[in-house]
C-alpha cells in the first residue's frame, strides 16, 4: 500500500506490484516501456526506471535487450507472499492500534464485509 510521503519511484513500483498481483501482467507479460509508462503516470522516464530497476534486482522481471521487461514466473505470488508479509508486520499494528484508539470492534468490520 502506498504511503503519501513514499518517493515517487516506490509508488510507482507499488502500482505496478498490485497490477501484477491482480493478473494485469501475467507470467510472460511485456511491461510497459519505461518512457509509455512515465508518460501514462506523468512521471520522469529515470524514477520508472528506478521502479523498474527494483523489480529486476528482486527476480521478479527478465529484461530481454531491445525487447523490454518480461514478468518471471512465479512472480505474483512472490509479490503477493512479500506484500502479505509487509501489511501483517508494517501497516496492520498501526492500523489495529488506530481501530483500539477509535473503540472499532474488528468482528464488527468483518460483520459488514
Amino acid at each position: 500500500m502506498s504511503q503519501p510521503s513514499q518517493p515517487v519511484y516506490l509508488r510507482l513500483r507499488d502500482m505496478i506490484a498490485a497490477a501484477i498481483i491482480e493478473g494485469r501482467y501475467g507470467e510472460g507479460d511485456m511491461l510497459p516501456s519505461v518512457r509509455a509508462f512515465a508518460a501514462e503516470q506523468g512521471a520522469n522516464p529515470l524514477t520508472v526506471a528506478k521502479a523498474y530497476q527494483l523489480f529486476q534486482s528482486e527476480g521478479l522481471v527478465e529484461v530481454q535487450r531491445g525487447v523490454g521487461m518480461y514478468v518471471v514466473s512465479g512472480a505474483a505470488e512472490r509479490l503477493r507472499s512479500s506484500e502479505r508479509t509487509r501489511f501483517i508486520e508494517e501497516e496492520w499494528p498501526e492500523i489495529a492500534a488506530r481501530m483500539n484508539r477509535l473503540g472499532i470492534d474488528p468482528a464488527h468490520l468483518l460483520e459488514r464485509a
